[in-house]
């Protein structure tokens, strides 16, 4: 019988900790060693931010490095973890009656890999990734989650990548660490204690929840994905946050576990 998987919204951060042993990749670390082994993973990422939804549907998906201005050994590193055509053409079929374009060419971006290194190392679990639809509301976003429920009863672990509090213009570049912004630490409580209480509504508005939520979350697109995992919560999943912490003053680098 296979295990009923958890979901999990990681807050990915600096692509760089791909290569960094830091208290975020640690606790990642210990995740993936806490896990039953999935038949397949489900990536939700910032990164894919796209005016359609698409799945990829590639045997081989490439390690897209997708930023810029980093040590040449990040553009060099490599996560070849393989894709699920299958698992692609089950996605699809679960968000009918949505059209899904069956992608050739995205392979698996820095919010999927940067983490998934450490989270399983060996690259032997087949990845697909979900596209993000730029056009569509919040609730598109939770609805399109609560659709791809059946998946976690198949062995699909369901990976949202983002980061529930996302400012770079607030970010501190610099190489010393600086505490976090009074305001970021105000949304992240706020959302940590709607996940607690079950309260998913408040989180489809987060633009109403005040001036916090909008230096917190300018644009959506690191955001969304929190939403996709918090829709596949069932009446006795708890939820859990076994990554805390805040980068820069502005990066929020909580995860959200389901189960």
């Amino acid at each position: 019988m296979t295990q009923r998987m958890p979901a999990i919204f990681f807050g990915h951060g600096n692509p760089l900790n791909a290569l960094q042993q830091n208290s975020y990749t640690t606790a990642w670390q210990a995740i993936g060693a806490s896990l039953p082994r999935p038949k397949a993973i489900l990536c939700l990422s910032a990164h894919w931010y796209a005016p359609e939804t698409a799945v990829t549907a590639m045997a081989t998906p490439r390690t897209i490095h997708d930023f810029g201005g980093f040590p040449r050994k990040l553009f060099e590193f490599e996560y070849p973890a393989p894709g699920d055509p299958g698992l692609a053409e089950r996605i699809a079929a679960l968000l009918q009656p949505l059209t899904v374009r069956r992608d050739q060419s995205w392979g698996l971006d820095h919010g999927a890999w940067s983490v998934l290194c450490h989270v399983f190392p060996n690259a032997d679990i087949p990845v697909v990734q979900l596209s993000l639809d730029e056009g569509q509301p919040a609730e598109f976003h939770y609805e399109l989650g609560r659709r791809l429920a059946p998946l976690r009863d198949e062995g699909v672990l369901v990976m949202g990548s983002g980061n529930l509090v996302h400012n770079l213009h607030a970010y501190a570049w610099g190489r010393h660490p600086v505490e976090p912004f009074a305001w970021a630490l105000s949304f992240e409580n706020r959302v940590r204690a709607l996940l607690l209480a079950g309260e998913h509504e408040p989180l489809l508005r987060y633009e109403d929840l005040g001036q916090d939520a909008l230096l917190a979350v300018p644009t959506p697109e690191h955001y969304l994905p929190l939403l996709y995992v918090i829709a596949l919560q069932g009446e006795i999943d708890e939820v859990s946050f076994p990554v805390q912490g805040v980068d820069g003053g502005s990066i929020s680098m909580l995860t959200v576990q389901i189960g």
